[in-house]
This record gives structure tokens, C-alpha cells and sequence, in this order.
């Protein structure tokens, strides 16, 4: 299992075994290089921990155990976390300030105590039946255990074609579930113990923030420079992406001028000018000084990395935008970095996001429904889709139209994304369809809503589900962890501070969004420190082609293979003769006719097919070289 893991931590590993458990851990050493091998116990041999990610307060902690009469044989903030849990129990969590996902055992009670930070940045998974129970960092591990089946699960299918994403706890595999962000599980004599110990903060308007603008900047400039401070804490070098957009760039800005004038930076180039944000990288690169490198990514590059891509992520993509970070991370790595921090986060936190804007505008026309001005703002937002006057506009605007009746869907804000991509259910079998008749990948996020979100305003609604449902599965995923620590590198990521998303989450809708204007207050808090055509450009969402990477080429690959009729078949996913149809459509000179959501059923069934190929019928296939721990603990406990 641990062995399988070797990619999340190449440096070293080690286990521990007793009769009644076994952990282990593959370590990307970071903090406390020497001596920190893990498991770590504490001074009696009582408490054992493994620990993936970073507690990045840990100094300020442990010196509050020092205080307390605890010692410590390492320099590393596993240990601290493992001392912490000593002191406060699960009350320890609401103390760390990081991102991680870590097991304790506890040898004199018997009790298993795991736990993963505020938004799942660090992946959980576990299985468990009458005779066992098996946890992991990823599947792939899990799977190594004799006694998990393997097999995919329908209803997650179903999610992923209309969500993007799996609804957690489940995961696309029958059985394996993820522990949720902000949760922990104790496993004893008396069962599993599944509990909450962090929200995302939702706040009613009467209870917003009372200061003044001036003053909130001033708060949010401390608050966000010291989440960086926190985060450059490590024993090796640290990095930072550079997009050329307006997060990454305030991060970078930070970086350089209170901690690293010599700050090494990297970013992705792309050969289509379409996604490519190169002149924006290289102007904040100029501004800022700092050491930067490119890293140019090809349509067939993409294809060729695809299916590395979906091993890591052990999930159907509807997208292709994680391959180019699985480059970019491998170009981290041959730099010899382990760390970069990143932009991620500001937009869901700051309201950065098209689908926010589209929502206060659909909101609006809804209530003015014979208003002939207002739905015309659909067209400012979306330009490139409303690039005509033909009667296909006019089905755009009932497509986005909304009734008054519609305001009290607790879901109004994705109602229509998640509408349009769940029409890509006609692409499953009869199997599949027959159980997805059963159930609502929809009602699923509604029934994991909190009592007080009715009560929230429209943004902070459409905030939480994109934080809960996006940002946590798919973003802090498959286009964060996963295609990171493929590479061995770790991402840190100041806007998701938990101080900062708190404070954000305080602010008034009103100073995020301002008329159409995304992130405004975040803009203005940091414009001295960017030059304008960085701090007022308008966001270009990361994205990635799908249907230039996978035209009919004149030699067989792993598409043509996977999408085969034989291939279809045997997987039992999909309905042959529609792939069939759609995959001529995508990968023929008829591709400009088909739109957005096609492109992404097209990539959901190849990349659905390749963890069916992976995971189910050539699992054996990815044999794991296995390697000799540097550390064996063995206990009769």
C-alpha cells in the first residue's frame, strides 16, 4: 500500500505494526528533514501518527506544548500535531492552521482517530466491511488491500456527468468513500464516530461586517500576508505559479515584497492563443523581477498525458485543464522545488466567477421579467457566446431565463449548469440510466445543505456550493493535489486560509461583485502593488482544449481502442451506437458544430473508460515496485 503512495513521498517511508494495526507513510520531507521519518510516537509509545500536508503554525503550537511539559525528539510538525492531539483530542483541529490528512493511534484505548483539514486539500479515502477497515491518501493504495473489490459506482457516475464532480462521501468507486473536509472519524470498541468540526463560515446580512472599506483593506493586506508568511515555512525552497492573472499575481507581489525578491516563479504557455495568458505572465513578470519559466503546453501533449493524468485523479474528467498542471508540476520538480504556492481559491472566496455574475443577472430578470435591457447583460457576460444575431440568440436567452417561481430553488445560482451538463446522461446504458432513475445527483448537494443556508444571501449561496461541491472535488483535486503530488510537489494555497475565508465570508455581497465587476474589493485592497492591465483585467477562466487534442488521427491509439465498440461494451457504461455517433462528431470535420457540453461528454466517457481499463481490468497491470521502509515499528499493542 505504502509502496503505491511512493509518488506522494519519494524521500523516505516507514510502518508501523501491531496486532490490531498497521499504518504506514511515503514522506515528502519538507519540515524537519532529518530525524522525522514517520510514524512518530510520543514519549511513552502510546500514540503513533501518520501524517500527509503541513500544519503550518506548527511553531507557535509546539511552543505552547513546551510550555505544557510536552518533549519533542523531532524539528517536524507531525509531531506537533501528534502532541496536540495528546493535549485537546479532536479538539485539536480547531487549533491547526494548514492542510492535511492524518491517522493517530492510540495503543492504550484502542481507538483510531483520523481527520482532514477545513476543505479537503489533503484526500482521505477508506473502505471498510465486517472484517476490516483500510484507509489511504488515494485509491490506488486501498486497492492494494486483498480484501476491497473493485467496481465503479453508478450513481457517483451520474454525479460526475452533472456536477463535474462526485458528491462526497462518495467517490466513483463502489464502496470506497472520502472522509469529508472539516470532518474527523474515531473508530473504537463502540462503532464509527463520523463528526464536523469546521463550516464554511455563512453569516445572515444583518450580521456583516461593520468597518469601514478603508479598514477592512487594511485587515484583509494583514491577514493575507501573514497566511504567506505561515505558508513559506519549510526547509527547502519555495516557488510560486504565476497565471498573469490577477491572484496569482497579488500572491506573487506579496511573496516578493516582504519575504523573496528573488522569488523563482512558473507558469503554463499554451500553443493555442485562445488559453494562452502568456503576454499577462510576461508583463506581471516584468513588474515584479521575478526568476520565471514557461513551461508550453501542445494539443498533443495533452493527449499523450492524459491518461496519467486520470490515473492520479481516480475520477472521470469532463475537463483537460488538470493535464497542463500535471506538466507545469513536473517542470516544478525538475527545477528541484517541492513547494510552490498558488492563487487557487480567491475566486470562490472574493466572488471571481462568471456563474456568480450570471446569477445576480438571471435574479434580476426574474424579478423584471418584461424588462428588454436587462437580459442584454447576459451578452456582456458572455460575449463569445451571444457573438450573433441569428435566432440562436434567442434560444440562449430562454436558455438562461428565469421566472420569479425560480428564486426559491436553493440551487438557483447552478441550476443551469448543472441542467445542461446532466442533458449527457443519454450517453449512458440502460443499466446505468435505469439506476440513475432512482435517484438525483442534484437532491444529493441539497440534502447535505446546512439549515441556515436558506436564510444566506444569493452570493453567499452560490459561494458555498461552489466551495463545497467544485473547489473541494474537482478543483482542490484533480487540478490541485492530485496532479501535484503526482510529481512529488505540494501546493499551498494563502487565500484558503481559514482566517481569510472567515474574514471574507464577512464582507458585504456587494463589495465582491460591483454591477458586473468580479473580486472588486480584492482588486482595489491590492492595485497599488500591480500595474493596471494586471489588477483590471477582466478574469480569463483557466481552461484547456478538449476537441483539438482528440482529432481522427490515421494511426490506432488508446482512444480508438477505448471507445471501440468491443471496448464500450465491455465496461457497461455507456450505449455503443451514441459514442459511436458522438465520438465521429468530436473527432471529425463536424467538431465546430458541437458545443460545450458535448466536448465534455466526450472527454467524461474516454476518461470513464480509462479508469474502467486502469482500475477494473488491468489493475495487476500497474505493478508497484515495492520498497524497504527506512522505518519498522513493531508493537504487541
Amino acid at each position: 500500500m505504502v509502496s503505491a503512495l511512493r509518488h506522494r513521498g519519494p524521500d523516505e517511508s516507514g510502518v508501523y505494526v501491531s496486532p490490531r494495526v498497521g499504518l504506514a507513510n511515503a514522506r515528502l520531507s519538507i519540515i524537519g528533514i532529518d530525524g522525522g521519518t514517520q510514524p512518530i510516537g510520543n514519549e511513552n509509545g502510546t500514540l503513533w501518527i501518520v501524517f500527509n500536508g503541513e500544519a503550518f503554525n506548527y511553531i507557535e503550537l509546539k511552543a505552547e506544548l513546551v510550555q505544557k511539559g510536552h518533549r519533542f525528539s523531532t524539528q517536524t510538525d507531525t509531531e506537533v500535531v501528534l502532541h496536540l492531539y495528546e493535549e485537546f483530542g479532536p479538539d485539536c483541529l480547531n487549533r491547526i492552521n494548514g492542510q492535511f490528512a492524518f491517522a493517530i493511534w492510540d495503543a492504550a484505548r484502542k481507538e483510531l482517530f483520523l481527520a482532514r483539514d477545513r476543505l479537503g486539500i489533503r484526500p482521505l479515502h477508506y473502505y471498510t466491511d465486517a472484517n476490516v477497515f483500510v484507509f489511504a491518501s488515494e485509491v490506488k493504495a486501498i486497492f492494494q488491500h486483498p480484501g476491497v473489490p473493485r467496481a465503479l459506482d453508478f450513481e457517483s457516475l451520474g454525479q460526475v456527468f452533472t456536477l463535474w464532480t462526485t458528491v462526497t462521501p462518495r467517490t466513483i468507486f463502489r464502496g470506497v468513500q472520502e472522509l469529508p473536509p472539516g470532518h474527523y472519524m474515531l473508530l473504537s470498541k463502540n462503532g464509527k464516530q463520523v463528526e464536523r468540526f469546521w463550516s464554511l463560515p455563512a453569516r445572515l446580512m444583518e450580521s456583516r461586517m461593520a468597518a469601514s472599506p478603508d479598514a477592512a483593506r487594511e485587515e484583509l493586506q494583514s491577514l493575507l500576508t501573514d497566511a504567506i508568511r505561515v505558508r513559506l515555512r519549510a526547509d527547502v525552497p519555495v516557488g510560486a505559479y504565476l497565471s498573469g492573472g490577477l491572484d496569482s499575481s497579488i500572491i506573487t507581489a506579496l511573496i516578493s515584497r516582504h519575504f523573496n525578491n528573488r522569488l523563482k516563479t512558473f507558469s503554463i504557455g499554451f500553443e493555442d492563443e485562445r488559453f494562452d495568458e502568456t503576454r499577462f505572465q510576461e508583463e506581471a513578470v516584468r513588474h515584479l523581477g521575478t526568476d520565471h519559466h514557461l513551461t508550453l503546453t501542445r494539443n498533443v501533449d495533452i493527449r499523450e498525458h492524459f491518461p496519467a493524468v486520470v490515473w492520479h485523479c481516480e475520477k472521470p474528467l469532463l475537463r483537460t485543464a488538470p493535464v497542463p498542471l500535471f506538466m507545469l508540476s513536473r517542470a516544478v520538480r525538475d527545477h528541484q522545488f517541492k513547494v510552490v504556492l498558488t492563487g487557487e481559491g480567491a475566486d470562490e472566496v472574493f466572488g471571481g466567477y462568471n456563474i456568480f455574475k450570471e446569477a445576480k443577472i438571471r435574479r434580476t430578470c426574474a424579478l423584471h421579467p418584461g424588462s428588454r435591457l436587462r437580459p442584454l447583460l447576459l451578452e456582456k457576460l458572455y460575449p463569445y457566446i451571444f457573438k450573433n444575431t441569428s435566432p440562436g440568440q434567442a434560444y440562449l436567452q430562454k436558455f438562461f431565463a428565469a421566472s420569479p417561481q425560480d428564486l426559491a430553488d436553493p440551487v438557483f445560482s447552478h441550476r443551469v449548469r448543472w441542467r445542461n451538463s446532466g442533458r449527457n446522461s443519454t450517453f449512458f446504458s440502460s443499466e446505468v440510466q435505469s439506476t440513475l432513475a432512482k435517484v438525483s445527483p442534484v437532491q444529493a448537494v441539497i440534502d447535505r445543505l446546512q439549515p441556515e443556508y436558506s436564510n444566506l444571501d444569493p452570493l453567499t449561496q452560490a459561494q458555498i456550493l461552489e466551495m463545497d461541491v467544485f473547489m473541494s472535488n474537482y478543483l482542490l483535486s484533480s487540478q490541485g493535489d492530485r496532479v501535484a503530488m503526482a510529481n512529488s510537489l505540494e501546493i499551498r494555497m494563502p487565500f484558503l486560509d481559514y482566517r481569510v475565508i472567515e474574514f471574507a465570508m464577512g464582507l458585504p455581497p456587494h463589495w465582491k461583485i460591483s454591477g458586473l465587476t468580479e473580486k472588486h474589493f480584492l482588486r482595489r485592497t491590492f492595485e497599488n502593488l500591480l500595474p493596471a492591465s494586471i489588477s483590471n483585467r477582466p478574469k480569463q477562466p483557466y481552461r484547456a482544449p478538449i476537441r483539438e487534442v482528440f482529432p481522427q488521427t490515421t494511426s490506432s491509439d488508446y482512444v480508438d481502442e477505448l471507445l471501440s465498440e468491443e471496448a464500450i461494451k465491455r465496461a457497461g457504461c455507456f450505449n455503443p451506437a451514441k459514442v459511436a455517433g458522438l465520438a465521429k462528431k468530436i473527432r471529425s470535420a463536424e467538431a465546430a458544430s458541437a458545443g460545450e457540453t458535448q466536448d465534455m461528454a466526450f472527454l467524461g466517457i474516454l476518461s470513464t473508460q480509462l479508469i474502467h481499463h486502469q482500475y477494473l481490468e488491468n489493475f495487476a497491470a500497474h505493478s508497484v515496485e515495492l520498497t524497504v521502509p527506512n522505518k519498522i515499528v513493531r508493537s504487541n499493542a
